[in-house]
């Protein structure tokens, strides 16, 4: 696998570069490196020509280059355009760069998991939500592949590639939904046997995160081409000024949870017509220095804890917590009761921070926690409305709150980890990195590794399980005399 962008990143690391220039340096040198990837070399003409399961099967064998948190904030602000190598400082150089970038990036992460919905159990495969969603995949690609003869673009071009992308957004709004929508409608056929059971959870998990960053990608672009023609930025209903894209480089922490907290308390008020009062305090932060020409966290001392990062995204975690959080306090101790609050801490250390949801519904056992973060598994009653969509998601009921939760967290290497006290109550945690300038995409690659897992995956444990009912069905080894 080469992995032409953090190669570059490194040596020009080493050798006193700023780290938003080396981001530049190494976007630059991937895209007009066209002999590191055949097809840039080739001729249109040629390249329809190729079979296109050949050209899938080239690109997949390069893995996607990961962007830190500091790299898509620097790469999509304005004051950063001047640092375009031989650019002439404006916003439409900015949007160049990013077509420039674009046009390689994109195909080689839409090619990786093309690969491996393809390594999916054939009965799956089959289902026509999951073939829908193929289809997505490869008309994306093939839209794609259109630019990539264009080493250096005319505004038209540019402009022509935006609206690609645009349609490309627009075809993948809904991804999540029927995706899940084809795992139900195989449940609905047959018995999902441990083998294919594990290569979908497998798959799940790497799919949902190429997901995420490829609407990452699709949007911060969106955000610089917007940017360059005046206009808001019409993917989100609410915009602070000092938002790029979906970045806010101070993110304030409490204020996402509380917004997450008042939405989760609105639909447990529907829902039960009462829910536990918010219990927040954020610890001493710790001061920071970062010696690698990253940002360092912009908190101050006795002021609110603020971090770069994606606010809808940790909204997405807090909110998931909080409703389930906030349905296992009402149904432990019902509703004519006086219910224990929900205790929210963040805090700050050397390298993370730490926002750790406290509540008093009952907990469960840690054996049940892996089984948790399953997706379509789910404790409650699935919602006569099967709709899925973001705007309008229920209580509970669909399983999938906590594994794509878990994906967001882990997305720019965090962690989402479950504490339950079995009869007592349950402490979520989320671990963010401190750091933007080291907050890195974490992104699936399609190797020998997992292709491995996909025809090989692991059924039977090499432990020891203990016996179901100890009493009656374990039989003892007679003493030796």
């Amino acid at each position: 696998m080469r992995n032409l962008s953090r190669v570059i990143l490194g040596l020009l690391s080493r050798r006193g570069v700023s780290c938003r220039t080396a981001v530049w340096a190494s976007c630059q040198l991937c895209v007009t490196r066209d002999s590191q990837r055949s097809f840039g070399s080739s001729s249109r003409k040629g390249l329809e020509n190729k079979d296109f399961a050949s050209i899938i099967d080239e690109y997949a064998k390069y893995s996607p280059s990961p962007l830190s948190v500091q790299n898509f904030i620097d790469f999509a602000s304005s004051k950063s355009s001047t640092l375009h190598l031989g650019g002439s400082g404006s916003n439409a150089s900015t949007e160049k760069s990013s077509y420039l970038f674009m046009r390689k990036e994109l195909p080689v992460r839409l090619a990786n998991i093309i690969k491996e919905i393809s390594y999916l159990p054939p009965r799956l495969l089959k289902m026509p939500s999951v073939e829908l969603v193929r289809s997505w995949y490869l008309k994306s690609l093939e839209e794609c592949l259109e630019f990539t003869q264009e080493n250096d673009p005319c505004p038209k071009t540019v402009k022509k590639f935006t609206e690609a992308v645009s349609r490309i957004r627009n075809r993948h709004n809904t991804v999540v939904k029927t995706m899940a929508e084809g795992i139900l409608e195989l449940k609905a056929t047959c018995e999902i046997d441990s083998a294919s059971d594990s290569s979908i959870q497998y798959f799940l998990d790497r799919f949902y995160m190429m997901r995420i960053s490829i609407r990452m990608l699709l949007l911060q672009h969106i955000f610089i081409s917007e940017q360059e023609e005046g206009s808001g930025f019409s993917n989100l209903d609410s915009q602070h000024p000092r938002f790029v894209g979906l970045f806010d480089p101070e993110c304030v922490v409490s204020h996402v949870i509380e917004d997450a907290y008042e939405n989760a308390r609105s639909l447990c008020e529907e829902y039960y017509l009462v829910a536990p009062e918010l219990k927040l305090e954020e610890e001493a932060v710790y001061p920071t220095s970062v010696g690698d020409g990253g940002k360092e966290t912009s908190s101050t001392p006795g002021g609110p804890l603020t971090i770069a990062y994606v606010p809808s995204h940790l909204h997405h975690m807090a909110f998931e917590l909080f409703k389930n959080a906030m349905r296992a306090t009402v149904e432990h101790h019902g509703k004519e009761n006086k219910l224990p609050p929900l205790n929210v801490s963040i805090s700050q250390g050397p390298t993370e921070v730490s926002i750790k949801i406290s509540d008093r519904g009952g907990g469960f056992s840690h054996k049940e926690t892996n089984t948790l973060f399953k997706y379509l598994y789910t404790t409650a009653k699935l919602p006569m409305h099967t709709s899925m969509h973001a705007d309008s998601t229920p209580l509970a009921g669909y399983g999938y709150g906590l594994p794509l939760s878990r994906i967001y967290a882990r997305y720019f290497n965090g962690e989402l980890v479950l504490s339950p006290q079995e009869g007592l109550g349950t402490d979520a945690l989320i671990y963010l990195n401190a750091f933007s300038s080291q907050s890195f995409e974490h992104l699936p690659v399609f190797n020998a590794t997992a292709r491995r897992q996909y025809l090989t995956p692991k059924i039977n444990s090499d432990w020891t399980n203990p016996p179901s009912h100890p009493s009656t069905n374990h039989k003892t080894r007679p003493h030796s005399k």
